[in-house]
């Protein structure tokens, strides 16, 4: 175990989902190492992420890129002087490899566990990366394959959530509508680039209003909106010897798609922006890596005045790093977990109120 008077360098392991990721950061903010094993091959034949494939590539790739991890920061398990963890959400049999491997190493080693809700970690990206202070309020939108949500952060690690989706998450419904039209898996990356192609007024698609006026998201209604264009258009999916870029109907529709998502996402941050006084808007996980997506919130930093923070984009995506620097936190408070932690797929960031992320386990 490291010595707390020294450097602070807290392992993480993220396994919530399709990526494999470990890493260590020394002190909240120094990346030591962060690899991450993708596995977007074994998923692409069947257009999303099959639950027990996803398992068994995370029990094959969790110990070498822990060992690898540790290899490229230079240090050994003695170094070590916490294991972060995601507990949730997320899919219970890939959040399970990861728990019970970080687990064994804190058990073997002697050291505290810490256990991170994932989109905490997405959030603490943010911060990871940031040059400065971050100004407070701050307005918190996490858009990613499995979550959209907005939060209001009065301080930091303190977390109100405003709004949720109602249904399918932004990055859902990308790899929804790039499967339907044939395009591939992972849909986001897909879409974004073609989007970048096509005209985006050409199909007039809508954005869902929400009845009771709060600041949830729904995407469900667009992505259906999306399968009556192509059947009034006749609009086919690609064929496997066509490219994308020269079917001008798919292109278009891509760009009318990316358009509306953006603007669903804009609208509502802005909205809750304006409407707490907030100084800062963080925009973290996987969409946040989205071309369109960045442009339109510089835009609506200059729009409002404030910044708009954005991690790189390989701290956008899932990855460990984020784990860790979220699993500091509560190694200052000595907020450990204990050896009977588990999986929790229903973990709900921020839905008690403002109140502090973390609770003494």
């Amino acid at each position: 175990m490291s010595d707390t008077d020294g450097p602070i360098r807290i392992l993480g392991i993220e396994s919530s989902c399709d990526e494999t990721s470990a890493a260590v950061v020394e002190d909240g903010r120094h990346i030591l190492s962060n690899l991450v094993s993708s596995q977007d091959e074994t998923h692409r034949p069947y257009g999303g992420v099959v639950p027990e494939l996803a398992s068994r590539q995370h029990l094959s790739k969790v110990g070498p890129l822990v060992a690898a991890a540790l290899e490229k920061a230079g240090l050994s398990l003695g170094d070590i002087g916490s294991v972060a963890v995601t507990q949730g959400p997320g899919l219970v049999g890939s959040l399970l490899v990861g728990l019970s491997f970080g687990k064994s190493i804190a058990y073997a080693c002697g050291i505290p566990l810490l256990s991170v809700d994932h989109l905490e970690g997405h959030i603490r990206s943010v911060y990871l990366e940031a040059h400065r202070p971050i100004s407070h309020p701050a307005i918190s939108l996490v858009v990613s394959g499995g979550h959209t949500s907005l939060f209001l952060m009065e301080e930091e690690a303190n977390y109100r959530l405003l709004g949720k989706t109602r249904d399918d998450a932004a990055g859902e419904a990308y790899d929804k509508v790039a499967k339907h039209l044939g395009l591939g898996y992972p849909g986001g990356p897909i879409l974004d680039k073609l989007a970048a192609l096509g005209d985006a007024q050409r199909f007039p698609l809508p954005i869902a209003k929400i009845s009771d006026g709060s600041e949830d998201f729904s995407f469900s209604g667009l992505k259906t909106a999306v399968l009556r264009e192509t059947k009034r258009h006749e609009i086919v999916a690609l064929r496997p010897d066509e490219k994308a870029e020269n079917r001008r109907d798919i292109v278009d529709l891509a760009a009318s798609f990316q358009r509306t998502v953006v603007e669903t996402l804009w609208r509502r941050t802005d909205s809750a922006a304006r409407r707490t006084g907030a100084k800062t808007i963080l925009v973290s996980g996987g969409v946040a890596a989205n071309r369109e997506l960045r442009q339109r919130f510089a835009h609506l930093a200059q729009e409002i005045g404030i910044p708009v923070l954005f991690p790189s984009l390989s701290l956008s995506t899932d990855n460990a790093a984020m784990i860790a620097a979220a699993g500091y936190l509560k190694f200052l408070r000595k907020d450990y977990a204990g050896l009977d932690l588990t999986a929790d797929v229903e973990l709900r960031l921020g839905e008690q109120g403002v109140r502090r992320a973390s609770r003494h386990l």
